[in-house]
């Protein structure tokens, strides 16, 4: 062979700023593509002595070697692979398959992230000219009598091949760096990262050498020096391509341990092997979530044939899976295609529900044959199963007869048997606390007499009961414990309208003065319990209101149409309520008569909801001048 000095076949002055401009978002990208390359051509081999038409020796170790010189500010990847030919450089090297640059960026446009594995495009070599000035090859075929070739090129459109001098089977690739800006690149602590992040998994081992790293001899306990064996960086094995039978519970954790660096252990985990209709392996680890989603960092990693992709693709995964941590390799994903074809492709479709039926099918399994283990974990996992529940009608389907609700004693019960249990005292009626701190009066009250109520206290129930209620055509209701007072809680004894209208018309009139609050709304009750003066009662519809128009800022209401829609409840039967009603004309004792009436109204607001900061120094000052007077 000649000699040869050319022009890449592509019809673009220079299809190298394109490339860095539309494929690649991350410069370390480059990283994973040569080794990437590397690994293929080592595979290639490989299938070629399956197939009987080459012959590997039994001392041939595969492997991937990246060496940083930066000194010589070069980056070399080395494959014992397959290698190539003249023919092939041509081939592989030399053409681009592209008809042109308008043709690339009208195909490719929104690839503006580095989600794909873009050596599938055929473009995966040419990712090195983000970082290099220019690029060497050295190679060697496989074949008997192959010749060695030499290429470079300087990232114009031109390069130069002549015969080569190298020596091994397989192909090195020199990049020399630019320090101007990727000088980064030169930095042995970066380019291990690199390799971590992209390649902790590939099949093939990947060797790290820095050729200016001065290492002191170590030596053993005698003072004799210890021949270092250089190790791998990655693992060519990974737990998901073991059969579930094959792991051991320390190695699940290990393996969580390692790739999210989080050592809280995962509360279970599921462990994906499917070979038909589509090769998809994986293993989802369920975390213990926080209590709000504001700071839950789900990541599930995607790779192919054990590359890595990309984090949290939510074309392939579903969007409430993103709340779990997890590997999911999938080598029949059609990476090579943008991800507004992912989002109406069938086939990627197939493997988000083939996921989302995986994890129904074993929150289901563990409810059925591990209840124990359920409710132990149910706290954690509820709020992810909620949000699967809102977010994706496969999996509400599947879980929706499998939840969960703890009760005011801490006992875990199904939606069926909690309104079994009170059926006595509320008909299809689910009371729930969304703080216990905060409503633990209303608490008290519904202990009393014998009544149970749910803890709902994650940001997330809201939703989940408005649409829990929907989806059971409103026949079962969720109500707030302060929402309302319930039957159970009135006195047996019924006073006469008249009495109670003239009762109620006195003590609105009284809170009102004394309140400066002619909006008041008084509502008198004979409770039960004689020693609850006063309670604030919010409808359920008014107080979901008002967190929608909170949360949401929902267009066209005014958020202070909900605020204030709260009734003050007077208990008849307390002692002090009654002292109010029996001396609210009595001048001499107007001044602690209208005192009373501020306490026990901000009495009952304290458990309803918090003070605002002048209320609450109003109520201390207030409650020490009630003291005081006791002392006179």
């Amino acid at each position: 062979m000649s000699k040869e000095h050319g022009s890449l076949s592509i019809n673009s002055e220079n299809i190298f700023p394109i490339i860095k401009k539309w494929l690649y978002s991350d410069h370390d990208i480059f990283v994973r593509e040569l080794v990437s390359n590397g690994s293929d051509a080592i595979t290639k081999l490989k299938k070629l002595d399956v197939m009987g038409e080459y012959q590997i020796s039994d001392d041939n170790k595969f492997r991937i070697d990246v060496i940083l010189d930066a000194k010589k500010k070069t980056l070399t990847f080395i494959d014992n692979g397959i290698g190539m030919t003249e023919d092939e450089v041509k081939q592989y090297i030399n053409q681009l398959a592209f008809s042109g640059a308008e043709d690339f960026l009208a195909k490719y446009k929104d690839k503006t992230s580095n989600d794909q594995i873009i050596g599938h495009f055929g473009l995966g070599f040419y990712s090195a000219f983000m970082v290099a000035t220019r690029v060497d090859i050295n190679t060697l075929s496989f074949q008997p009598d192959a010749v060695p070739v030499h290429w470079e090129c300087d990232g114009g459109t031109e390069y130069d091949m002549s015969v080569g001098t190298y020596a091994q089977r397989g192909t090195e690739i020199i990049l020399h760096i630019e320090d101007k800006d990727n000088k980064e690149f030169l930095n042995p602590t970066k380019i291990k990262d690199i390799i971590e992040k992209y390649c902790s998994f590939m099949p093939v081992e990947i060797f790290f050498t820095d050729v200016n790293e001065k290492k002191e001899p170590q030596k053993d306990e005698n003072g004799e020096v210890v021949i270092e064996v250089p190790q791998p960086l990655n693992d060519t094995n990974p737990l998901w391509n073991k059969h579930p039978n094959d792991c051991t519970e320390d190695e699940y954790k290990s393996f969580y341990r390692k790739v999210f660096m989080d050592y809280k252990e995962p509360l279970f985990w599921i462990h994906l092997n499917m070979d038909y209709p589509f090769n998809l392996k994986g293993i989802l680890y369920f975390p213990k979530l926080s209590t709000s989603f504001d700071t839950i960092e789900g990541a599930i990693k995607l790779y192919n044939n054990q590359v890595y992709v990309a984090d949290n693709i939510k074309e392939v995964i579903p969007e409430f899976l993103l709340l779990l941590k997890g590997v999911i390799d999938c080598p029949d994903l059609p990476l090579n295609v943008s991800r507004s074809f992912l989002q109406n492709d069938g086939f990627v479709q197939k493997i988000s529900d083939y996921i989302t039926k995986k994890v129904a099918d074993k929150l289901s399994g563990m409810f059925k044959t591990e209840r124990e283990s359920y409710e132990k974990y149910w706290d954690d996992i509820s709020p992810f199963i909620k949000f699967g529940y809102l977010k994706d009608e496969k999996f509400k389907k599947k879980i929706k007869d499998y939840f969960l609700f703890k009760t005011l004693d801490g006992k875990y019960e199904a939606l069926n048997d909690y309104l079994e249990a009170n059926k006595e005292h509320v008909e299809n009626t689910v009371y729930y606390v969304s703080d216990e701190l905060q409503q633990a009066q209303y608490v008290s009250l519904f202990k009393q007499q014998g009544l149970d109520a749910v803890i709902l206290t994650h940001p997330i129930d809201q939703p989940f009961v408005t649409s829990l209620e929907h989806d059971l055509e409103n026949k079962v209701k969720f109500l707030r414990i302060d929402s309302d007072l319930t039957d159970a809680l009135k006195s047996s004894e019924v006073q006469d309208e008249e009495t109670t209208k003239a009762t109620t018309d006195a003590l609105t009139e009284l809170f009102k003065k004394a309140l400066s609050n002619d909006g008041l709304k008084v509502n008198v009750e004979s409770l039960k319990s004689e020693e609850l003066s006063s309670m604030i009662t919010l409808s359920e519809e008014t107080r979901r209101m008002q967190e929608m128009t909170k949360m949401y800022g929902m267009y066209g209401f005014d958020p202070k149409m909900f605020e204030n829609g709260e009734t003050l409840v007077l208990n008849s039967n307390n002692k002090l309520v009654q002292y109010l009603l029996e001396n609210k004309d009595n001048e001499e004792k107007s001044a602690i008569i209208h005192k009373f009436c501020e306490q026990l109204y901000d009495l009952a607001m304290i458990s309803h909801k918090p003070l605002a900061s002048e209320a609450m120094t109003r109520f201390i000052n207030r409650s020490n001048e009630i003291m005081m007077e006791l002392t006179k």
